[in-house]
C-alpha cells in the first residue's frame, strides 16, 4: 500500500522559497531528535538550552528524510538540508500551509482546566468512520500549535487544536494561524495568576481565541462560569452571533437535567440543543461531565452526529497523570490493595477542586479512606498562600480523611487543616514518600496532585512501588 505523504520536497521547495534536490517525501514532521520516525522532516529548533543543530546527525541516522536548519551542519550531505534564515519562522510557515490546504471543520480549544481531556474526548467522539487529526499532549504554545498543524494529514475530515497562553497576548496569533471554525472556552479560572490583575483580566487573555474565528463561527461558552457574561459580550462585540452555551444552569443551550457518578463513570440525561439525551462518559466527576457537554455542542456545531459522539464518550480514558486510575495490590492473594488516582500532570484551584469532589465520589462507592497527597500550585502570585489556605474548605466539604502535603506553599493549607485530618507536611517529597509507605493501608483510596514543578509524579510512581505482583493494573 502506498503511503499519502504529510509533505513532498516541492511543496516544501514552494513554502521555503528554496531550491530542492531529489523527489524525496516525508510523513512526519518533528522537532525532537530522540522521538524521530522513519520519514519525518527535522526542524533544528533553536532553544534557550539546546541548538537542534548539534541533533540533526542524530535524527538523519534515525531515518529523517532532510533536515531544516539555519547552519550548516558538518559532517552531513548538503542535500539533506533545507537551510533557512529562521528555523522557528519555516515552522510557522509549514503550520499556515498545513492549514490552508485542508477545508474541513477545524475547532479549538482553551481554558483554565480541562483543554487536554476535552481534546482527546472530542477527538473520540468524532472518530467515528472519520479521520480526526488532534494536536499530541499538551502541545498548545507557539511550539506546538504550528507542529500540529504541519502534520495534519490532507486528507483530514477533522482539526481540533488545544491553545494555550501564560500571558495576554499569546492566544491572539495562535488563533490566526489555526482560524478555526470552532472555538470553545472550558472554563475561566485563577491559573497562572501570577501574571495577571484578576480572574477578568484572565477571562480577557482567553477572549482572544475569538480572533482567529472564520467568519460564521461558533462560539462555545461554559454558562455555569463567572465569566461567561464578559466573554459572551466580547464575542457579541466581534460580530460573532453563533454563541453556545453549556452547563448546569438551566439557560444553557445545552445543560444537565440529570447526573448520577458511579465508581468509574459518570450517567448524564441532558438537554442537548432542545432534545433529551441519555449518555454515558466514561470518567467520574462532574467536570467531566460539563467537559462532555461542551464535547456534544462542539460535535453538532460542526455537523457530527451527536448520537455516535454520545456512544464514543463511554469509552473516554483519563491521560497519564490526568485521573487515571491503578489497583496497586499489596499482597499475592489480589484482595488486599489501594487504589491510586494520578492527578499529578499539573494544579491549580479550580483542578484541585474538582480532584478532591472526585475522590469523595469515588471514595462514596467503596468506603475507603479518603487520602490527599498534595503538591504546590505553581504561578499562582501574591494570591499563593489565600488559594492554598482556602483548599480547607474544599477538603471539609469533599470529607477528605486524611491530607498529606509538601512544599512551602502547601504549608498554608496544612495549618488551616484540623488535627485529625493532618497526615503530615514534608519541605521535601522524599520524606512525604517515607512517611506514606507506613501510613497507606488495604482499602485506600489516595488522589495525588500538584504542579509539575512539585514533582508529585515522582509520588505516584513509588506508591505504584508497592505493587506486590510487579503488575502495575491502570483502570
Amino acid at each position: 500500500m502506498t503511503l499519502t505523504p504529510l509533505w513532498t520536497a516541492s511543496e516544501i521547495a514552494g513554502i521555503f522559497a528554496v531550491d530542492m534536490d531529489g523527489p524525496w517525501q516525508c510523513q512526519g514532521v518533528s522537532i525532537d531528535s530522540r522521538s524521530v520516525e522513519d520519514g519525518d522532516l527535522f526542524f533544528a529548533l533553536i532553544g534557550p538550552n539546546s541548538d537542534g543543530h548539534d541533533y540533526v546527525k542524530m535524527a538523519i541516522a534515525k531515518g529523517a528524510v532532510a533536515a531544516v536548519v539555519s547552519k550548516p551542519v558538518a559532517g552531513l550531505d548538503p542535500k539533506l538540508l533545507i537551510m533557512v534564515p529562521d528555523v522557528k519562522a519555516a515552522l510557522n510557515e509549514l503550520g499556515r500551509a498545513g492549514r490552508a490546504r485542508v477545508q474541513v471543520p477545524i475547532i479549538a480549544i482553551t481554558g483554565s482546566v480541562g483543554k487536554t481531556g476535552t481534546k482527546e474526548a472530542l477527538k473520540n467522539a468524532l472518530n467515528h468512520n472519520r479521520k480526526v487529526h488532534a494536536s499530541v499532549l499538551s502541545y498548545n504554545n507557539d511550539i506546538g500549535v504550528p507542529l500540529s498543524l504541519a502534520r495534519m494529514p490532507r486528507d483530514a475530515d477533522y482539526g481540533i487544536f488545544e491553545l494555550g497562553m501564560n500571558h495576554a497576548g499569546e492566544l491572539t496569533p495562535l488563533s490566526k494561524m489555526v482560524r478555526p471554525h470552532v472555538v470553545m472556552i472550558t472554563t475561566v479560572e485563577l491559573a497562572h495568576s501570577e501574571f495577571f490583575k484578576d480572574v477578568a483580566a484572565i477571562a480577557d487573555a482567553k477572549a482572544e481565541i475569538f480572533d482567529g474565528l472564520e467568519p460564521g463561527g461558533t462560539v462555545i461558552l461554559n454558562r455555569d462560569n463567572g465569566q461567561y457574561g464578559r466573554l459572551r459580550d466580547k464575542a457579541t462585540a466581534l460580530g460573532i452571533d453563533k454563541i453556545i452555551s453549556f452547563g448546569a444552569d438551566e439557560a444553557a443551550d445545552v445543560h444537565i437535567l440529570r447526573q448520577v457518578f458511579h465508581n468509574t463513570c459518570s450517567c448524564v440525561i441532558a438537554r442537548i440543543m432542545g432534545h433529551i439525551m441519555t449518555f454515558k462518559v466514561g470518567m467520574l466527576g462532574h467536570h467531566w461531565v460539563m467537559n462532555s457537554l461542551a464535547i456534544l455542542a462542539a460535535v453538532g456545531a460542526v455537523g457530527g452526529d451527536i448520537g455516535l459522539a454520545g456512544l464514543g464518550l463511554a469509552h473516554m480514558k483519563p491521560l497519564k497523570g490526568r485521573g487515571r486510575r491503578h489497583q496497586i495490590f499489596l499482597d499475592m492473594s489480589g484482595e488486599a490493595s489501594i487504589l491510586l488516582i494520578d492527578e499529578s500532570y499539573n494544579a491549580n484551584p479550580a483542578s484541585m477542586r474538582a480532584a478532591l469532589e472526585t475522590l469523595e465520589q469515588t471514595s462514596k462507592q467503596t468506603r475507603a479512606r479518603r487520602i490527599a497527597v498534595l503538591g504546590d500550585m505553581a504561578e499562582l502570585g501574591d494570591k499563593s498562600a489565600d488559594l492554598h489556605g482556602a483548599l480547607a474548605e474544599v477538603i471539609k466539604d469533599n470529607n477528605i480523611d486524611r491530607v498529606y502535603t509538601v512544599g512551602p506553599h502547601m504549608r498554608k493549607l496544612f495549618e488551616r487543616l484540623p488535627e485529625f485530618r493532618r497526615g503530615g507536611h514534608f519541605e521535601g517529597r522524599r520524606a512525604l514518600e517515607m512517611k506514606l509507605m507506613q501510613d497507606l493501608r488495604a482499602g485506600d483510596v489516595v488522589m495525588v496532585k500538584g504542579s509539575n514543578a512539585s514533582g508529585m509524579n515522582k509520588v505516584v510512581e513509588k506508591i505504584q512501588d508497592m505493587e506486590a505482583t510487579g503488575v502495575k493494573q491502570a483502570i
